[in-house]
């Protein structure tokens, strides 16, 4: 069956923890959906992660909705959130708007993710009154990569403290389902958790929320170039994918490849 949002909402009320992945392509989202991950966010880090970006600021609104037309094909039973790209939702509410519906009709995803808290609270209001499921994330905001400097644990100063939980009441009141956690302390995200009336998804938050999302390609230790200390690598994806090509490789030189048997006669 569907994952839908009252599948989401069921499984936090009986305390049972929320999956998700996020990947970019067909063939993974087809894995995750077999294995039963129940949400796929197709992330902005494809800025990073596929385009090999230095942050994810130069992703388009035509990258996001190409992207997740080839994850909706592979998904059919998983919960398909969009991320919506840097400048794509900061021009103007009407633009705003405009570009997720536009995501919304194009790609049958069920969501959109906005990356921000109180600034974007009223656009958060007019997008679930049209008919269009955001999911908030706060933290550490990636498209907010010039202002940080860098990745960085927030919510240690009480200054940052406060700024999480205004802008996590804001979300929670314009009406966001779903609030992403990025490196923030455990402390901080088990308190903004139990308060909760939505669901809190985790990135480097602790375990103190409704489940936890990482990116497809940190799971199986395909992306090599960094690794966050929230990450936990089930796979060492890379080191085998090479061994297999130098094998490739090693057996078209021995004149190995293509057997008789990998031949038309």
């Amino acid at each position: 069956m569907p994952v839908t949002l009252k599948t989401l909402f069921k499984k936090k009320r009986e305390g049972k923890k929320i999956s998700m992945v996020s990947t970019y392509d067909y063939w993974s989202a087809k894995l995750c959906d077999e294995v039963g991950i129940d949400c796929i966010l197709v992330g902005d880090s494809l800025g990073t992660v596929v385009k090999g970006e230095v942050d994810t600021l130069s992703v388009t609104l035509e990258e996001i909705i190409y992207h997740t037309k080839c994850v909706m094909r592979g998904a059919r039973e998983a919960f398909i959130i969009a991320d919506m790209p840097f400048m794509s939702y900061q021009v103007s509410t009407e633009k705003a708007i405009e570009n997720c519906g536009r995501v919304i009709k194009e790609t049958k995803a069920k969501a959109v993710k906005l990356e921000g808290g109180s600034e974007i609270a009223e656009l958060v209001y007019k997008l679930t009154r049209v008919g269009i499921p955001v999911v908030g994330h706060i933290g550490f905001t990636p498209q907010s990569i010039n202002i940080f400097g860098r990745p960085k644990v927030v919510g240690k100063s009480e200054e940052e403290i406060k700024k999480l939980k205004e802008d996590f009441k804001a979300l929670e009141e314009a009406g966001a389902f779903m609030i992403v956690l990025e490196s923030v302390p455990t402390k901080v995200a088990k308190e903004l958790w139990e308060n909760s009336g939505c669901i809190v998804i985790g990135i480097g938050a602790g375990k103190y929320t409704d489940g936890q999302v990482l990116v497809f390609h940190d799971i199986i230790g395909l992306f090599e170039d960094f690794k966050p200390k929230f990450v936990r690598r089930y796979l060492e994806g890379a080191k085998l994918i090479k061994e297999a090509l130098e094998h490739f490789k090693m057996d078209i030189e021995k004149g190995d490849f293509p057997s008789d048997e990998e031949s038309y006669g």
